[in-house]
């Protein structure tokens, strides 16, 4: 029989055994880690929410791994690449690509009878994978792709639509500026999509990629590029590799080679900006569990004096320093136990309901988002749990160690 738990259980659920005094203390330090794990849980759920929502948004604008001319610069105005069949099939055998699909961009001018606007046309072909703007349209449809004609639909975002004054079945010309003359297309407006990233909404307008090819004299094997999407982002880097030595001894008929780049390599101020996030996490977790440290702590030692009796005459008995030691150790362990569930309760319950409800909104002009991203990741909330107990056992081992500083003769008469 393990004497000190036994000793421990009817000290906590004795309801004999609260005094007074220990009773308020001991609620104060349930509530603190209670509130303490909540807080924890859903500081990292928002965070990792907000860090997935803005990265699959930055995704979809431009896939995870981009393949393009090496010879491009850092305007939307590129060098082709042949996109050839062979480089796609060469490229889809690589083990944890999901998807590939050609793309082709070009810069322009929209003018309205009111309003100009600069824009990048990105041409897309029947490869393109639509689910995150079928997901995102507001009005409309998307694009009717035709294998011989190049079609003149054209989907833009909610912003430009309120910005020219255009709605669905609206037409529009978009000016090109060549060297020494101006070139005119007119798009008929289809579908209006709306994803609250204004960076990306105010710039692309997506179209049949035969327009873009006809617009720089290229044939149909010819595209700015390739978008790769992965089935892990985990393994973004290490794919990132792969594709980049697969392409790295191959050339364009002209010659040109063929460069790679990572999401994030393109987008280093968003990801960094992310990454950003992952220490204010770490500033919150470290001020929660201190917070819920030291309210068990001095839980404990308020269970400490309020018991000097027992203690004395636990020793007076022969007891040893560190059997009293874990008899005060169980019984918190008890009290860390109960708010810890209560914590768990209490976070995972305002996360679903936001999950759910998305009850709590956001300006989308700032966050990019119009409520509070939530993810329920059951490793992470696990993690924390166990971070919580280890990280509270281990502080209340010092103060327990008070103890061994009480002496029998003292503590039998102490009130």
């Amino acid at each position: 029989m393990n004497l000190e738990l036994f000793i421990a259980k009817r000290i906590h659920f004795s309801k004999k055994g609260h005094k007074t005094v220990s009773r308020p203390a001991v609620r104060v330090a349930t509530l603190g880690i209670a509130l303490g794990l909540a807080v924890m849980i859903i500081t990292v759920s928002i965070v990792l929410g907000f860090k997935q929502e803005i990265r699959n948004k930055v995704i979809a604008f431009g896939s995870h791994i981009q393949v393009t001319n090496f010879d491009s610069n850092e305007t939307f105005e590129t060098a082709p690449i042949y996109a050839s069949d062979s480089l796609v099939k060469s490229l889809s055998k690589i083990e944890g690509i999901s998807h590939i699909q050609r793309y082709a961009t070009k810069p322009g001018i929209i003018k309205t009878d009111k309003d100009v606007q600069g824009v990048v046309l990105k041409g897309v072909g029947a490869d393109f994978d639509w689910n995150f703007y079928a997901k995102n349209l507001v009005q409309g449809s998307t694009i009717s792709l035709n294998d011989s004609i190049a079609s003149k639909e054209a989907i833009i975002s909610s912003y430009l639509a309120r910005l020219l004054h255009l709605k669905v079945d609206s037409s529009f010309f978009t000016y090109f500026i060549e060297d020494d003359y101006i070139r005119a297309r007119k798009f008929k407006v289809v579908g209006i999509y709306c994803t609250n990233f204004v960076e990306y909404d105010k710039l692309f307008i997506l179209t049949d990629i035969k327009q873009i090819q006809q617009l720089n004299n290229w044939n149909n094997t010819q595209a700015s590029g390739l978008e790769i999407l992965i089935n892990d982002y985990n393994r973004l880097d290490e794919l990132g590799d792969k594709i980049y030595f697969r392409i790295a001894n191959r050339l364009n008929p002209d010659g040109s080679t063929y460069f790679s780049r990572t999401i994030e390599d393109l987008n280093p101020q968003i990801f960094s900006w992310l990454d950003m996030l992952d220490l204010n996490v770490i500033i919150i977790l470290v001020l929660m569990l201190t917070v819920a440290g030291f309210n068990m702590i001095s839980g404990l030692l308020i269970l400490i004096l309020e018991r000097t009796n027992m203690i004395g005459v636990l020793k007076a008995m022969g007891a040893k320093n560190w059997s009293i030691r874990k008899v005060f150790l169980y019984h918190s362990f008890f009290l860390i136990g109960k708010g810890m569930l209560w914590g768990n309760v209490l976070g995972v319950g305002l996360i679903l309901i936001q999950y759910y409800t998305h009850l709590i909104p956001l300006n989308p002009e700032t966050y990019y988002v119009t409520f509070v991203p939530v993810t329920i990741n059951l490793v992470y909330i696990l993690l924390l749990n166990i971070g919580t107990f280890i990280c509270s056992v281990l502080m209340l081992l010092l103060p327990s160690y008070l103890i061994s500083r009480i002496l029998p003769a003292k503590s039998i008469r102490f009130e």
